[in-house]
C-alpha cells in the first residue's frame, strides 16, 4: 500500500548514496502520523510536508555519512 513519490532526480523511488567526492551527510526522517496520506507517485517533498501537517505524532532521524573511496 506504499507509494513512492518523487525524489531529487525527479524520479520515483529511492537511490543510494552517490557523492562525487568527500564525505557527504546523508539525513533520514521517520515520521508517526495520526492519517493516511491521500498523495500519488507524482508527489515532492513539499506536498507530502504539507500533507502532513498537524498529523505527525512523533518524529525520528538518522544522520548517516557516506565516504567515496576512489
Amino acid at each position: 500500500g506504499a507509494v513512492s513519490g518523487q525524489n531529487s532526480w525527479n524520479q520515483s523511488g529511492y537511490r543510494g548514496p552517490c557523492p562525487p567526492s568527500g564525505v557527504h551527510h546523508y539525513f533520514f526522517k521517520l515520521y508517526a502520523l495520526d492519517k493516511i496520506l491521500n498523495l500519488d507517485s507524482t508527489a515532492k517533498k513539499n506536498d507530502v510536508l504539507n500533507a502532513m501537517k498537524n498529523h505527525v505524532l512523533e518524529t525520528s532521524e538518522l544522520m548517516g555519512t557516506y565516504i567515496k573511496k576512489k
